[in-house]
């Protein structure tokens, strides 16, 4: 056996290795996202797979279908923070992003609310022991209509508020919400930035654009002043033929 069909067995063998641990980080993560296990697995594969087909390309001017390129390690784990061996964490940058938002709506009628947040109650589990209590408030339909949809502002996308302006605020914190640090009356504590927190981005969000009626008239006016114009030059056209 030369010496070049020595270096690719051990290669193949090596690529068979690492695809066997890698499928065994796969199951211990059972779908865990971000698993370092399953990552150092996948780089390890990566590269042998790597490895082998430059052996086989150098050796017999062949190629395995494997499309990849070497991965380095050492820059796989700053990167994407795989360190489970050294304990340390990879990400140099450790903050927490904080997500504000405030969209205002108004209520065209405050029955129809009801009814509709009642509605969304009583279609919920209830027992005997806990039955659904009449929604009496304006804040308690719309925490209502929020928990029977998924849990955003979306879920207030409805004929019965007429959705204004809003902000979106995105924050650098140095720690994460302690609901529980305030009281159940505080609306600006949870929301207020501590020393050291800072603003990286804002959204504004406009329900609706304010437009001058006057402007929109002489806009008006105007398109159907070119409409006439090209009706004119038309019909000189056709004479002309």
């Amino acid at each position: 056996m030369t010496e070049r069909h020595t270096a690719l067995d051990a290669a193949l063998d090596r690529v068979i290795t690492a695809a066997r641990e890698h499928l065994a980080a796969v199951k211990a993560a059972d779908g865990r996202a971000d698993d370092d296990h399953v990552w150092q697995a996948y780089v390890e594969l990566n590269n042998a797979s790597f490895e082998y087909d430059e052996l086989l390309l150098d050796a017999y001017g062949e190629v395995t279908p494997w499309d990849v390129d070497a991965i380095d390690p050492d820059e796989a784990d700053r990167q994407f923070g795989v360190g489970v061996e050294s304990g340390e964490p990879g990400d140099p940058y450790p903050h927490v992003v904080s997500v504000r938002q405030r969209r205002d709506y108004r209520v065209p009628s405050v029955g129809a609310l009801l009814r509709l947040a009642e509605s969304a109650r009583q279609a919920a589990p209830h027992t005997e022991e806990d039955p659904a209590e009449p929604v009496e408030t304006i804040g308690e339909a719309l925490l209502e209509l929020m928990q029977a949809g998924d849990g955003s502002l979306a879920a207030l996308d409805i004929p019965e508020l007429e959705s204004l302006n809003g902000v979106v605020v995105v924050a650098e914190v140095g720690e994460g919400l302690d609901p529980e640090a305030y009281s159940d009356v505080d609306g600006v504590g949870p929301f207020q930035l501590a020393d050291g927190d800072r603003i990286v981005d804002r959204l504004d969000e406009h329900a609706y654009m304010e437009f001058d009626a006057a402007e929109v008239a002489e806009d008006a006016d105007a398109a159907e002043d070119d409409e006439v114009e090209d009706d004119a030059e038309e019909e000189e056209e056709r004479a002309d033929r």
